[in-house]
């Protein structure tokens, strides 16, 4: 026990600080998070003494002098990182407890050890032995720096119970420090789950759940995997199997994010108490939570909880979480919390190769730690079930395919490149016939979706015409998602099928998990699995006349787009077969034939020499990193590098008030949240371009071909280029900087 005369902190004692992170400790237990009782008492006593070094002398001595407002700095001349040092005061007596007291004593030295970043302990040790004989003179100590020890303590880097310890060590020991909770209950979703049920009955008095949703429910505590048609309700069915357990749901896109936290929280948690319940975990939360708050939550408090892994209930992009497979310091702490959670991944098919790599490597190693996976997911090519089932254990019946009889999407396949002219007299047509006339557009880039706006809207009319992609302003973008949204209901108020006439065309933005229901689509194809999510905006519930076609796919594209030319992007494996599946299908496309259609062209066999496989390239280089080779910093699942950037003639048009929310940014008399509220000003004014057009430009600079722009500063030590381009109401343009010529440099 400690005397409460050595200090932690400045204002708070070992004793003291050990006190909270029992405190959190217990907070996990009693939510049923640390199950194992062996394993409880081995955090317990990485707990009790994970600061025991700091009651050397010298840093007993900076601590003093901190309390009197002296800031003394570390000096490696002088002292040990009091993790090293911590670790001789571990007595291996108190693992006598133990079913094997070694091993016990070994992990929870581990992780004492190596519960900061300060460099490696045990070279640490090696090369500082008089130095930490001098610190540790008096005091009780066990002799660890020996070679038999060493090459124990480094093998417990991947042993599966001390990478444990190690991560509750630092979920206990961040929230202490940080003085945040580090758990809240998940004690509401079943109920929350029943109210959604209860809220059907009030419409349709036999409404229950569905095939898909009871398989879900009853299978909490199992992996799963589920193929359910767009429609059936895989939100919910996802939510039922999360039930009352910390859970993740995954998605690939930001604005599908967006829409399923505004959905989770408006009808499953009825807008209560959800500073404590749900998080959004993407790049731009904070922005998004301000937009959504009445006022009556903090703002900064609610999404530090959020990054903090806190919440009992989060809706995140893949690279918030799956970071960890690159095991850098501290990167048991994601882990471990994971490891007592419900994982649901949707639309597991739209991430790329190389994503899907770090995703399989991560979910392994989840389940191998005890966390439980759920793959949700519209179609499931076979080479990627068979990707998925060499990696995890999935049992036989916990595998299902849900699909209904409904018939929603009416086919008509049009071998030439989609064009103006024929969406633009469908669309005319259907306005003298005064029939609905939603019509979506999708096309496989953005600069074909701008091709075809400037186009209708010249000949229809911007009332008529509207467009959204990645590259629009934060500010702008915004609005169009909440008008997509809105445009694309199925009933109107008075539950009544909503007839609006208008074309929104966008891009592959718009195929995940978005609810958004058009009467028609004229699409591009890219490939089998994201044609069928797109046909999954259309017709989306099922309660539309398709007695005549209502999607139209155009399976002519640019050659220049398939993989095998210097800027191909589509996989041409994949969309040769997708081609070669659509001689099949003539008019009514039912949803088993798609199951069909998916299970027969894209097996492992046909796609066994595309470039997708080759970029995936398995998970076995993943799981051969070794602990703590990477810094946390070099760590960016997001495979498209962007640079975020201020488009000129946006930076031009609203030259001062950014600049004046630069200068309220950087000033350090203002409270923080008034600086990141001028932070936040700034990035509205934001978008992300690709690192190779980033890079041209920059090389364009240099040749003088193009124009440079100050950066805009964002505070101390951040800041944000103005990059040239051309914008307007369609969004970022790239500029070919080879036939630019330069006109000096804007400051």
């Amino acid at each position: 026990m400690k005397d409460g005369t050595f200090w932690a902190k400045p204002d708070e004692t070992i004793e003291e600080h050990v006190k909270k992170l029992l405190t959190e400790l217990e907070r996990m237990k009693a939510y049923g998070y640390l199950q194992d009782d062996e394993l409880y008492r081995l955090v317990e006593i990485a707990c009790i003494h994970h600061d025991d070094g700091k009651m050397n002398p010298e840093m007993q001595n900076r601590l003093e002098k901190a309390k009197g407002g002296h800031r003394v700095m570390f000096n490696p001349e002088k002292e040990i990182p009091h993790n090293v040092l911590s670790g001789f005061f571990l007595n291996p007596d108190e693992f006598n407890e133990f079913e094997d007291p070694k091993l016990a004593y070994y992990r929870g030295l581990f992780a004492i050890l190596y519960h900061h970043d300060y460099g490696d302990p045990v070279e640490i040790m090696d090369e500082n032995k008089d130095l930490i004989h001098s610190l540790l003179e008096g005091f009780c100590i066990n002799d660890i720096n020996k070679r038999s020890t060493r090459n124990r303590i480094q093998k417990m880097a991947t042993d599966p119970v001390a990478i444990k310890i190690k991560g509750f060590l630092h979920l206990c020991d961040y929230s202490a420090s940080g003085g945040y909770i580090s758990e809240y209950p998940n004690d509401f979703l079943d109920i929350s789950m029943e109210n959604v049920r209860t809220m059907w009955r009030q419409h349709d008095p036999d409404a229950d759940w569905n095939e898909l949703q009871m398989f879900c429910g009853e299978r909490q505590n199992e992996n799963v995997i589920a193929i359910a048609q767009t429609g059936m309700g895989k939100t919910e069915a996802g939510f039922r199997w999360i039930g009352n357990h910390k859970g993740y749901f995954i998605l690939p896109v930001r604005t599908a994010i967006n829409a399923m936290y505004d959905r989770v929280k408006e009808t499953m948690l009825l807008n209560q108490d959800l500073d404590t319940r749900l998080a959004v975990l993407h790049s731009e939360s904070l922005e998004y939570y301000s937009k959504q708050s009445e006022g009556n939550i903090d703002l900064l408090e609610y999404e530090s909880r959020g990054k903090h892994l806190s919440m009992p209930l989060s809706i995140s992009t893949l690279d918030q979480l799956f970071g960890f497979v690159f095991k850098y310091q501290t990167y048991e702490l994601k882990l471990t919390t994971l490891s007592f959670s419900r994982i649901v991944i949707d639309e597991i098919q739209m991430y790329d190769p190389e994503l899907l790599r770090y995703l399989i490597a991560g979910l392994k190693q989840i389940i191998s730690m005890g966390g439980k996976v759920a793959i949700m997911t519209a179609t499931l090519p076979p080479f990627i079930k068979d990707l998925l089932l060499e990696n995890i254990p999935f049992e036989k019946e916990n595998i299902a395919t849900f699909v209904n009889d409904s018939i929603r999407h009416h086919l008509e396949i049009r071998d030439r490149k989609i064009n103006a002219e024929e969406i633009e007299g469908f669309y005319r047509k259907n306005c003298e016939s005064g029939e609905s006339g939603k019509i979506l557009v999708v096309c496989n880039t953005i600069r074909k979706a701008q091709e075809l706006y400037e186009e209708l809207k010249e000949n229809l009319g911007e009332q008529d015409v509207h467009i959204l992609h990645s590259r629009f302003i934060r500010k702008e973008r915004a609005i169009l998602e909440k008008e997509i949204l809105d445009f694309g209901k199925t009933y109107d108020e008075k539950r009544k099928i909503d007839h609006r006439l208008g074309i929104w065309i966008s891009t592959s933005l718009v195929e995940a998990s978005l609810d958004i229901d058009f009467d028609y689509l004229f699409t591009e194809l890219y490939e089998l699995s994201s044609l069928f999510q797109r046909l999954g905006r259309c017709n989306r519930k099922g309660v539309k006349s398709i007695e005549v076609p209502n999607c139209f796919v155009y399976t002519k594209i640019d050659a220049e787009h398939l993989t095998g030319t210097p800027h191909g992007f589509i996989d041409r494996t994949l969309f040769e077969l997708s081609k070669s599946a659509l001689n099949e299908v003539s008019g009514i496309l039912s949803e088993v034939r798609k199951i069909e259609l998916i299970d027969k062209y894209f097996t492992t066999e046909n796609v066994r020499m595309s470039e997708y496989i080759k970029k995936y390239d398995g998970v076995a280089w993943i799981e051969g990193i070794h602990p703590y080779q990477f810094e946390k910093n070099e760590v960016d699942l997001r495979n498209i590098i962007s640079e975020t950037v201020i488009p000129s003639p946006i930076y031009e048009k609203n030259r001062q008030e950014i600049e004046i929310a630069a200068e309220k940014a950087s000033d350090m008399k203002g409270t923080y949240m008034e600086r990141l509220k001028e932070k936040e000003k700034i990035m509205q004014y934001t978008l992300s371009v690709p690192y190779w057009y980033w890079s041209k430009y920059q090389s364009a600079v240099r040749q003088g071909k193009t124009c440079s722009f100050a950066s805009v500063k964002l505070g101390r030590r951040e800041q944000v280029p103005v990059m040239e381009c051309e914008y307007d109401e369609a969004g970022f343009h790239q500029i070919n900087f080879q036939d630019s010529t330069g006109i000096g440099v804007i400051l």
